[in-house]
């Protein structure tokens, strides 16, 4: 009668990086390990091919480890999936509880904007949002509903988060104070809080605006391009006119007298907009925001205004060199505004391993100016992609069928890419407007996406070593916003 053969082990999927002159991997549920000599030494045994458990335990016992302690070591790369035996396979990644509770709303107070960027999603060539026949601006009683609603389906939650946007939010600036006031007055009433943040061009900020943001605690992040030629390029008036004259002095106040948060500023790069580092240096050092963040526009292949490949090696360049920079602060313990960076090592800390690319359609909602539901403000006012109405609740339906197709489990080319745990894809909003699919893999980004996470990875390598209580400041998730 013969006996079992024993388990062979082989390598299981990992991405390994080097930093510090220390050696780590980085696993499919986003978990991330340190190898000691003799881990590595196994890793590179498996590399020449699947070794018997009694030869492992054998050739580890050889260079002077106890049998129990070869055993254990063996034991621990196992439970990791480092290395795989058999037919094992890596857990399916699991769908959100179908009840899953809001966390944070998106609340477009107005589809109307004093601006006409040229390459704006929701007035561009890309556009997928059907306004006609819509109000133009919420009124009182539906951002009511629509702040009733976000408690109703925050249930569980101590604290949650209303984000304003637009067009331009500010437009609708006495609505987003009342809501405030609403808002702080119903949560208080049960025992919880709520937090605030908007999103603005920055053209209506007055002293009036600035003292009531600042009172009330309310995160601000400014889309704007950088110096006043890249600024001036797309980000226009209707009548062509540049707006950054309009915009540096109130800038200028913004930060100096917003006491309370930081103060963000968001990029798009475009055609002839990539010049990341002088964007960065005068939106950090010249006009004092706290963070600066880029991403290249949202567009079809087709627009004038999207990057081409050429263009987009530049960008990662600079990217690298900002990150290079970022961790030369962060080992003297100092915060560097480079918030691409401070993002995905928040997300590395916490540990994330996503089903979806966001929180859309999970813990976050877009509700447009009418009080129809999406799961997104870049879906807001889009027919096509309602989820439902504050009233009436979330049409579950819909939304099962979104996050069906947006998780990670489902999109083909993300099953072997060793960045999806970060990823998942990428964004619903550019996978529609590029692929006409919100659950597509963003596949024109993936090389781009890979050598980013590499990057932030070995950052988070050389601290874990050199100056393990910095990450420490990124141990607490933000707020879906």
């Amino acid at each position: 009668m013969s006996g079992v053969a024993p388990l062979a082990y082989r390598l299981g999927e990992f991405h390994p990086f080097a930093a510090a002159e220390h050696n780590f991997v980085y696993l499919p549920a986003g978990a991330l390990f340190e190898l000691d000599e003799a881990a590595g030494r196994l890793i590179r045994r498996l590399e020449e091919g699947e070794v018997p458990h009694p030869a492992l335990v054998d050739e580890l016992m050889a260079s002077g480890y106890e049998r129990a302690d070869a055993e254990a070591l063996i034991g621990e790369l196992r439970g990791a999936r480092i290395i795989v035996a058999g037919d094992m396979v890596a857990a399916p990644m699991a769908n959100p509880p179908a009840d899953f509770p809001l966390q944070a709303l998106v609340m477009n107070l107005t589809n109307q904007c004093n601006l006409a960027c040229t390459y704006c999603y929701e007035f561009g060539a890309d556009k997928i949002a059907t306004p006609h026949g819509k109000p133009k601006y919420m009124s009182l009683e539906t951002a009511k509903a629509s702040v009733d609603f976000l408690l109703a389906q925050s249930a569980g939650r101590k604290a949650v988060h209303i984000t304003f946007f637009g067009g331009e939010t500010l437009m609708n600036f006495p609505l987003l104070r009342d809501v405030v006031a609403y808002a702080r007055e119903r949560a208080q009433g049960q025992g919880r809080s709520v937090g605030f943040s908007l999103t603005t061009n920055a053209t209506l900020l007055s002293p009036a605006i600035i003292g009531f943001l600042s009172e009330h605690e309310i995160g601000v992040t400014v889309s704007i391009d950088g110096p006043p030629d890249l600024q001036d390029k797309r980000r226009v008036y209707k009548s062509g006119r540049g707006s950054y004259a309009v915009i540096e002095p109130k800038l200028r106040a913004l930060i100096a007298n917003h006491k309370t948060r930081a103060i963000t500023a968001r990029v798009t790069l475009t055609d002839g907009v990539t010049d990341v580092i002088r964007i960065y240096r005068h939106l950090k050092d010249n006009l004092g925001f706290h963070e600066v963040g880029f991403a290249p526009v949202t567009a079809s292949n087709r627009q004038s205004y999207s990057i081409d490949d050429a263009d987009m090696e530049g960008v990662i360049a600079q990217f690298h060199a900002l990150a290079d920079e970022w961790l030369e602060f962060a080992l003297r313990g100092e915060m560097h505004g480079f918030s691409n960076v401070s993002e995905t090592i928040g997300e590395l800390v916490q540990g994330v391993n996503k089903s979806h690319p966001c929180g859309a359609g999970l813990g976050l909602l877009g509700v447009g100016p009418s009080g129809d539901l999406a799961p997104c403000h870049r879906f807001v006012d889009a027919d096509s992609h309602t989820l439902g109405h504050v009233a009436t609740g979330i049409d579950q339906g819909k939304r099962s069928d979104f996050l069906t197709r947006g998780h990670v489990g489902a999109k083909y080319d993300c099953q072997t890419c060793w960045a999806r745990p970060l990823c998942a894809g990428g964004c619903h909003h550019e996978a529609f407007v590029r692929y006409g699919d919100t659950g597509h893999a963003n596949l024109h980004y993936c090389d781009w996406i890979r050598d980013w996470t590499d990057i932030c990875l070995r950052i988070y390598g050389a601290l874990s070593v050199q100056n393990p209580g910095f990450l420490g400041r990124f141990a607490e998730r933000r707020a879906l916003s």
